[in-house]
């Protein structure tokens, strides 16, 4: 029911799903969302399609008869107001958590009689820049959660996982592989490109088949760690991983930990880094954060390096060295 609830917001209101992890107790997503001036507005027609994903029958007739009375009373103003009621809702990432959470909690309460909160704390969110190697580390992230957790050997064996799904068959399958497919060079070079709710734009894009990149995206949540050879004596089966030369040459490095194997564990900047991306980007961000007065008075740099692993290029806007300091504005650090 969580996953339909939120294929259904995708497509209601516009913003799209790249990937996304349903654990025990809370969830993670990674979301595009659209500039709202560049996306054309709802119409009638429109409207009416999109309304019984989220809607019962009678709402819906009840919405229709009244488009129509506004039409048939050629009052424009009318009938932009009804379709405003709706419009002022889409691409908006506070409105999409808020109705996920709602729709969830009154499922979740009639099914096991309860009332009240289900969800402890508001949601938490991190800008990213639309990079390949950005997006592509913070899916795998995302999608290693059941793998980190110790419930499934292999990230494909989780059925309730962007990847999980997107491994599988069927229609859901291929919404979860456009969701991935759209973080590829070659899918943010041709935005609209795949169908991941959002509106197409322009003329259709030849982007990798989706064995191509989960090839490409296989690699990275595959990358787990040093091979163990069988051992004869105690009997111990043996484990594919990382060739011994590659770890040899890691600890002559000074023991730096692998991309992989650090999203293999909790990575803080993902859920508290704020504004995750190249130096450039997180520093464009710091400066209208500043000019905006939202900055702690004595900060004069945005952009942070990652600490616990080689990261390459990203950088975050905190510094999460002082795990007590993180939280609330983030004036601290």
């Amino acid at each position: 029911m969580f996953r339909s609830i939120l294929r259904k917001l995708e497509r209601f209101l516009g913003v799209k799903v790249v990937t996304y992890c349903l654990m025990g107790n809370h969830f993670h997503l990674l979301l595009e969302v659209p500039d709202k001036e560049a996306m054309p507005k709802l119409d009638a027609e429109t409207l009416l399609e999109l309304l019984p994903l989220l809607y019962e029958d009678i709402v819906v007739e009840q919405v229709a008869k009244e488009l129509a009375a506004a039409r048939n009373s050629g009052n424009r103003g009318w009938e932009h107001r009804i379709l405003e009621r709706y419009e002022r809702r889409r691409f908006d990432l506070s409105v999409f958590l808020k109705e996920l959470k709602q729709r969830v909690s009154i499922f979740f309460n009639r099914r096991n009689g309860r009332v009240g909160t289900l969800w402890e704390a508001p949601f938490k969110s991190v800008l990213l820049e639309g990079g390949e190697h950005t997006l592509r580390t913070v899916a795998a992230y995302i999608d290693l959660n059941p793998v980190r957790a110790g419930l499934v050997k292999r990230p494909e064996d989780y059925r309730w996982s962007g990847y999980g799904e997107a491994c599988g068959a069927g229609k859901g399958a291929e919404k979860a592989r456009a969701g991935l497919r759209s973080i590829t060079r070659e899918g943010l070079a041709n935005p609209g490109s795949c169908d991941g709710g959002g509106a197409k734009t322009g003329d259709p894009v030849e982007l990798p088949d989706w064995p191509e990149v989960q090839a490409r995206y296989r690699l990275l949540l595959y990358s787990d760690g040093r091979e163990q050879k069988p051992d004869e004596v105690t009997g111990e089966d043996g484990r594919a991983g990382i060739a011994a030369e590659e770890c040899e040459r890691v600890a002559e490095a000074g023991g730096e930990v692998p991309l992989a194997e650090a999203l293999r564990r909790k990575v803080r900047y993902f859920s508290a880094g704020a504004v995750i991306g190249s130096a450039a980007f997180v520093d464009g961000v710091f400066v209208q954060l500043k000019a905006e007065g939202r900055t702690g008075p004595k900060r004069k740099t945005g952009a942070r390096r990652m600490r616990g692993a080689d990261f390459g290029d990203l950088r975050s806007l905190r510094d999460l060295r002082d795990a007590e300091k993180v939280g609330g504005t983030g004036k601290e650090n």
